[in-house]
């Protein structure tokens, strides 16, 4: 009877916990009446007189000699590798939109033999970087809805524990309060919306913004300077980026004559301003006091003198661009009769 010959193992390495099955190629196998790996002895099927499929049992990590004995003698050995369980420690972010696509890296050990990465039950693609780094893309999120996956990766050694990655929803902007202001910037501007909570940027355009998160549906932002012209305000988060709502930038409006630039202390007559981007002017003020008035151009301004004692006063505009520089209109007493 001839011994048992070995010339192939399917596959040649797993985890050192054992259990898992391996098929044994060869010839002369129909007999054969021990299976070892090493020196231990292991559970075995006889498919046929070239197969056989056996149990891998428990193993340190490195490799042993698999052989096969049957009454016409003992085969030579062919190596099995006990692989160490791979383990995650990190991943970083650990949150990202839902449609996925985030560049995520992964720290462990035992990653240099990683065959899969798992968000959940969606495989990413991964590359090895060394035995302890793994940088992989976030697929879409498993279920298409935001929460919680288990990110795990799968090697011969086995399948590590999981740490958790979180799919957060995408952001939305409905509204900004004000919607324009000046080209200086400074001013307040309230963002609502939704899944706004973890902002990590405030966008006015290209143009990054100074910012506090309120809640999940508000933002307070300080719109940064630029010139004059519509942006786009956009929100940042986890889940990506928001589409845009149009905030205005405003030109200061300017002052350069009045005519007439005198009047009586009763009031009542009408001064034409004239000055450069008064289109959006919301006050009229001579002095302090704020008067009727009406917009006719983007140079000029019809206002109604308010009445007020003789003298000098200054004479402004505001718009959301801001308050121009002042000019002097003359309040003069009428003549006695």
């Amino acid at each position: 009877m001839p011994a048992p010959a070995l010339t192939g193992l399917s596959p040649n390495q797993g985890p050192t916990a054992g259990g898992n099955t391996v098929t044994l190629t060869g010839t002369s196998l129909g007999d054969v009446t021990t299976v070892f790996f090493g020196t231990t002895a292991v559970a075995f099927s006889i498919a046929s007189a070239t197969q056989i499929t056996a149990t891998a049992p428990p193993g340190v990590v490195g490799n042993v000699q698999v052989t096969a004995v049957s009454p016409g003698g003992t085969s030579g050995g062919l190596a099995y590798f006990y692989v160490a369980l791979p383990t995650l420690t990190t991943v970083s972010p650990g949150q990202g939109p839902v449609a996925g696509g985030t560049s995520v890296t992964l720290t462990g050990t035992n990653l240099s033999q990683v065959t899969a990465v798992r968000f959940g039950t969606s495989s990413a693609a991964f590359a090895i970087v060394s035995a302890t780094q793994i940088n992989a893309v976030a697929p879409s999120a498993p279920a298409g809805t935001p929460g919680a996956a288990q990110v795990t990766v799968v090697s011969p050694g086995g399948t590590s524990a999981g740490l958790p990655y979180f799919y957060a929803a995408l952001p939305t902007l409905t509204s900004l309060s004000p919607t324009q202001g000046p080209t200086t910037g400074g001013n307040s501007v309230t963002l609502t919306g939704t899944n706004l909570l973890n902002a990590s940027s405030v966008r006015f355009g290209t143009t990054t913004a100074t910012f506090s998160v309120v809640n999940s549906t508000q933002i307070n932002a300080t719109a940064p300077a630029r010139t004059a012209g519509s942006v786009q305000v956009t929100a940042i988060t986890p889940g990506g980026t928001s589409g845009g709502v149009g905030y205005q930038y405003v030109a200061p409006p300017t002052l350069t004559t009045l005519s007439p630039n005198q009047g009586p202390t009763t009031g009542g007559d009408t001064v034409t301003l004239t000055g450069t981007n008064l289109t959006n002017v919301t006050a009229v003020l001579f002095g302090a006091t704020a008067t009727a008035f009406s917009v006719v151009s983007a140079t000029q301004i019809t206002a109604v003198a308010p009445a007020g004692s003789a003298g000098s006063v200054q004479v402004t505009v505001t718009s959301p661009g801001g308050t121009s520089g002042g000019l002097t209109y003359t309040r003069i007493t009428p003549p006695l009769v």
